[in-house]
């Protein structure tokens, strides 16, 4: 258990680093920044208390709006992908998440990319929804969410592979 805990606040100290000293700086075009935050969200343990999980959640959101300034989005983001999870995991992993013995190197690919996929496109629908805030420029919301997705996923897929653990 002290070992879950560990790799988790190392976990998420190394990917708020990543996100605000490399990410935060990454503005492709106007649409493209990657949000690899969220992968603490994403590989947060299953069976751990959810309304701590949900705390940390803020937490971690709360603290990328600090050093972006950002006035509560991330925050507000990653509470309602942190609350939608056990509904994201369901369909994505079916029965396996049912039983709550998932590990998340132990399920196929297609399973993990369609569970990153979901999570990060509601995250970014929340963040830019609420970050431009207007009806009249849904093309915008969407442009950014399709954009910012498509390499948040690709980065997080080869995060994912690189400091995954072979069991075997």
């Amino acid at each position: 258990m002290n070992s879950i805990i560990s790799l988790n606040s190392v976990r998420f100290l190394v990917l708020v680093l990543t996100q605000v000293l490399i990410c935060n700086h990454i503005n492709f075009l106007g649409y493209v920044n990657p949000n690899v935050y969220i992968l603490f969200i994403i590989l947060f343990p299953v069976k751990n208390n959810r309304s701590l999980f949900i705390l940390v959640s803020f937490l971690l959101g709360l603290i990328i709006d600090l050093f972006l300034d950002s006035g509560g989005i991330h925050a507000a983001a990653c509470v309602f992908i942190a609350y939608t999870r056990p509904i994201i995991l369901k369909f994505s992993f079916g029965m396996v998440y049912e039983h709550q013995n998932m590990k998340f190197n132990t399920v196929d690919f297609g399973a993990k990319l369609t569970y990153i996929t979901i999570m990060t496109v509601v995250h970014h629908i929340i963040l830019y929804s609420l970050e431009i805030f207007s009806i009249s420029k849904i093309i915008l919301v969407l442009q950014k969410t399709l954009f910012s997705s498509i390499f948040t996923i690709i980065l997080c897929v080869l995060l994912i592979i690189i400091f995954s653990r072979k069991s075997k």
